[in-house]
């Protein structure tokens, strides 16, 4: 086999390896493809050329992997690939004063112990002090911490 078959495993399984860590998540095929390439070319280089020749392909491959990495990561190529855009809403906000200990509503859904309610006709995320209300069942606001809602069974 020629250096030049060798040479291509390697480069392939490198490319594999940064396709593993930029683009494709988790250890995927990929990235055993990657690294079954880069052995492949390696113990050719043995096998083929010798105990010498193939400890400098070993270095010479660890040292090109390093570099490749680095520089795909100091280019901020995963930017490129990464989501952009970020959340900026959240699931309950609650105007000061507008939900009171003492409100009542109706459980939407299964609270277990979270789940939706609507109160003031309005729906909110909202926590049972029980540990399981039925849907469609009345609540009364317990109290209010931040955007935080814990409710209980109406007596």
């Amino acid at each position: 086999m020629s250096w030049l078959v060798i040479i291509s495993l390697i480069v392939i399984g490198i490319i594999f390896l940064l396709l593993e860590i930029l683009v494709v998540p988790g250890t995927t095929l990929v990235g055993l493809a990657g690294a079954g390439l880069m052995v492949g070319g390696i113990v050719t280089a043995f096998s083929n050329y010798g105990v010498q020749a193939g400890v400098l392909t070993l270095a010479g491959s660890l040292v090109l992997s390093v570099l490749a990495i680095a520089l795909a990561l100091k280019s901020n190529t995963w930017r490129k690939a990464m989501l952009g855009t970020e959340l900026h809403g959240r699931v309950n906000e609650v105007e000061p004063n507008s939900i009171v200990a003492g409100d009542e509503g109706v459980a939407i859904t299964r609270l277990n112990p979270m789940g939706k309610a609507m109160i003031k006709d309005d729906y909110f995320e909202v926590t049972s002090k029980d540990n399981l209300i039925n849907e469609n069942t009345p609540i009364v606001v317990v109290k209010v911490e931040g955007n935080k809602i814990i409710v209980k069974l109406k007596a």
